[in-house]
C-alpha cells in the first residue's frame, strides 16, 4: 500500500526568538536576562535577530528546538535523516512492530511510468509474502524450541514471534514505510535546510526538509528568514555540480516556498 508524507510540528520552545535575543545579548551585557527580557518587545526583537542572523552568529539560536512527527517516508530516507548526528531520534521499530501489510514509497519517476510501476507494485506484494512465510517457519521453529527448553506455551509464543520478525524483516526493501520522531536545535536545523533543501539532495529527503521548514517558518520567522540551500543567502557550494538556478530557487525561498 502506498504511503503518503506527513510531517507535523509536535513541540518548539514558547517565545524562542525572544529567548535567543536575550541570550545573544546577555553576552554583552552588564545587567541579567530578566532586565533584558523586560525591554525586548516583538518589534525590537525583530530587529535584533534580523541583524544577528544576518552576521551569521548561529550559537545563541541553539537553545531553542523543535520537535517533529514525520510519517509516510522510507528507510532510504530516514537513514539519510540520521545522519544528522546533533539531533535526537525515536524510530518505528521492525524488530517489535508485526509488518502486517507495510506501507511503501513510491519514487516519482517510477510512478509516472506504467511498466516500471507494475513491476514495483509486484515486487512490494512479493516482499510482504516472502516476510509473512518466513516469519511463520522461524515462528513455528522457535517456539517449538522454546517449549522443548521447559518454557510455557503463552511465553514460548510471545518470544517466539518476536524472535520470528526480528529476521523476516531483512527481506523488506529501502522503499519500506516508517515513522520517526526528530528534534533538532534552531542551528542544527539551519544546517539540515542547508543541505538538505539543495537540488542535489535526494528528492525524498528534500520533500520532509521543505514541509518542516514551513512548519518552522511560521513559528520562528525570523530565525528562519534565510534558510534553505546555500545559495538563498549566499553563493551556491555546489561548484562545477550546481544546477544553475539560484536566483529562481532563492525567490522561492524567501517567499516561504
Amino acid at each position: 500500500m502506498e504511503s503518503k508524507l506527513k510531517v507535523k510540528l509536535l513541540a518548539y520552545t514558547p517565545d524562542a526568538e525572544k529567548i535567543v535575543a536575550s541570550a545573544a545579548k546577555l553576552c554583552y551585557s552588564a545587567v541579567g536576562v530578566e532586565e533584558i527580557s523586560k525591554k525586548l518587545d516583538d518589534e525590537s526583537t525583530q530587529k535584533f535577530l534580523n541583524m544577528l542572523m544576518s552576521l551569521g552568529h548561529e550559537s545563541p539560536i541553539e537553545h531553542i528546538s523543535f520537535t517533529f512527527a514525520i510519517e509516510g517516508i522510507s528507510r532510504a530516507c530516514s537513514h539519510q535523516l540520521v545522519r544528522h548526528r546533533i539531533a535526537s531520534y525515536s524510530q518505528q521499530s521492525q524488530r517489535y512492530v508485526r509488518l502486517n501489510q507495510f506501507e511503501y514509497v513510491i519514487p516519482p519517476a517510477i510512478a509516472q511510468n506504467e511498466e516500471a510501476l507494475n513491476l514495483f507494485i509486484e515486487a512490494m506484494k512479493k516482499d510482504q509474502e516472502y516476510y509473512d512465510k518466513i516469519a511463520a517457519i522461524l515462528k513455528e521453529n522457535h517456539k517449538k524450541r522454546l517449549i522443548e527448553e521447559g518454557e510455557d506455551e503463552k511465553s514460548a509464543e510471545r518470544r517466539a514471534e518476536k524472535m520470528a520478525i526480528e529476521d523476516a524483516r531483512y527481506v523488506f526493501p529501502n522503499a519500506c514505510e516508517t515513522k520517526i520522531v526528530v528534534t533538532m536545535n534552531a542551528r542544527t536545523l539551519l544546517n539540515f535546510f542547508n543541505h538538505r533543501c539543495c537540488t542535489r539532495a535526494q528528492w525524498e529527503i528534500r520533500q520532509v526538509a521543505d514541509e518542516m521548514l514551513k512548519l518552522v517558518k511560521q513559528v520562528a520567522p525570523t530565525i528562519f528568514k534565510y534558510a534553505g540551500p546555500s545559495c538563498v543567502k549566499g553563493v551556491c557550494k555546489e561548484g562545477s555540480m550546481s544546477c544553475g538556478k539560484q536566483k529562481e530557487i532563492r525567490e522561492r525561498y524567501l517567499q516561504n516556498i
